[in-house]
């Protein structure tokens, strides 16, 4: 007998939360697997009781934890410091939109203090003394920075009055933030499947400091309110806790004591630490293996026998045509680079931001010295900028006796920090096009060019098909 080809028509529609809960969602989304009927008639056999019943039996009892990426939640957070949003934000499998010191002057006293200090008066009162001078001094710079920019860039002609001033204001606090410490509180919204928020919940329990753990069991109740079956489970996690304690102590005892601070101010440094010699091959080959009918060894034996202008053909027919708003092609994912950055700590929260890497940051603190944006020696406003590092370090000193941990709070944004991070080829197009532009910030635009040009220097093929934007 003929098949009816009209009933496998393809069918392409939207399944509304307002209709089926998150929960209930990935259920619908599960049962494809075992069940022939249309998405739309699976919905009609799921209800609540029938999703938490799947749910604690395929998930929770089975392991299926990949349907729980089909339950998206969004959580809006407000008034975390910037450290634990840190915390929050090194989920690579979530999205984050968070309240940018960039663009708006922050409230004074906008900062957290941390409640282990309770049991230290008289330590917590020199705490919050210095994050009111940073906030004090950052308010002061905002005001003086925009009285001396407005004496050296003239109002434009047709220019409003408001976006003037808007525009010095922005030039103003891309630089003032910089003497903001690590508890300035902060907003973020966040949207995140259920299987990474499980994973983010269990970190945050796990977390040295309490205010990491309370914003832990305070994202736990609130998912659970959209998805009361999912993340039930998400508790402290020993292992967690166990690993970043043994190797806590394992470095105390094989590695030397720390050297004394970085004295003044520092400039950025990005530094390649290793890459594969054999790149171009590895490139060639990934891009042929693509068209090829044979095993890999066939194909990478092949391109490693090719002159340096047959090699090039190669390249260029996959990356001539790029465009400054365009994605590379996968085949550049198979080179990746190791790179080691000293980079102050609001770059650093920016960097981050380019999850498809792995980066591993050294603690938060004052050792490594600072940068000063060039607008407060222009503008002789220096005297306050080292004001605002002297109280940071005299803080983070006071802090520190008690726990260094503790201490992170009140190191600036101007303060360095070393990371290394490895990332692949196409990554790296990404975050050089982006971050090497002029309308990136300063000092990580700083950082992404060295790091650019490290790369040229030993590999100037590979990215001389890049197209940055202007």
């Amino acid at each position: 007998m003929a098949t009816d080809q009209a009933a496998f028509a393809r069918r392409v529609y939207p399944l509304d939360p307002r209709e089926v809960s998150e929960e209930e969602l990935a259920v619908v989304f599960a049962m494809t697997s075992r069940r022939p009927e249309p998405f739309d008639e699976i919905k009609e056999m799921v209800t609540a009781e029938k999703a938490s019943d799947f749910h604690e039996r395929w998930v929770l009892g089975y392991g299926h934890a990949s349907v729980a990426e089909h339950a998206v939640v969004h959580l809006a957070v407000e008034n975390v410091s910037r450290l634990a949003c840190d915390t929050l934000e090194d989920n690579r499998l979530a999205s984050y939109t968070e309240k940018s010191s960039r663009y708006q002057v922050l409230e004074r006293d906008a900062f957290y203090t941390p409640p282990e200090l309770d049991d230290a008066p008289d330590l917590r009162e020199s705490y919050t003394a210095a994050c009111r001078r940073l906030f004090d001094v950052y308010h002061d710079l905002v005001e003086r920075t925009q009285e001396y920019l407005a004496s050296v860039h003239p109002q434009r002609e047709g220019e409003r009055d408001g976006g003037y001033r808007l525009r010095l204001r922005r030039i103003a606090t891309d630089a003032c933030r910089f003497v903001l410490p690590a508890s300035t509180l902060t907003n973020v919204g966040v949207t995140m499947n259920t299987r990474s928020l499980e994973h983010a919940v269990r970190k945050l329990l796990s977390s040295d400091l309490q205010e990491e753990r309370e914003l832990g069991e305070e994202l736990k109740e609130q998912a659970r309110t959209i998805t009361p079956t999912l993340v039930r489970y998400a508790d402290r996690n020993e292992y967690i806790v166990r690993n970043r304690e043994a190797l806590q102590a394992q470095s105390a005892v094989l590695q030397p004591a720390s050297s004394a601070p970085a004295a003044g101010a520092r400039s950025v440094e990005a530094r390649l630490v290793d890459y594969p010699r054999d790149a171009e091959d590895r490139i060639v080959a990934a891009l042929l293996y693509r068209n090829a009918r044979e095993p890999y060894e066939t194909v990478r034996a092949r391109a490693e026998a090719l002159s340096s202008g047959e090699r090039e053909a190669v390249i260029a027919a996959a990356l001539d045509s790029l465009g400054p708003h365009d994605a590379t092609v996968r085949e550049l994912e198979q080179v990746e680079y190791t790179f080691e950055y000293l980079m102050d700590y609001g770059a650093y929260r920016e960097f981050k931001r380019h999850r498809m890497q792995s980066y591993l940051p050294q603690p938060l603190t004052v050792a490594e010295g600072y940068v000063e944006p060039e607008l407060f020696p222009e503008s002789g406003l220096s005297d306050a900028h080292r004001e605002a590092m002297d109280v940071s370090a005299e803080a983070y000193a006071c802090v520190a006796a008690l726990s260094p941990r503790l201490a992170e709070y009140v190191v600036t944004h101007a303060h360095l920090r070393r990371v290394v991070t490895r990332m692949n080829l196409r990554e790296c197009y990404h975050y050089f096009k982006l971050r090497t532009q002029p309308q990136a910030h300063f000092t990580i635009r700083e950082a992404a060019q060295q790091a650019m040009d490290a790369v040229r220097e030993v590999h100037p093929l590979l990215l001389q098909f890049i197209n940055l934007r202007e």
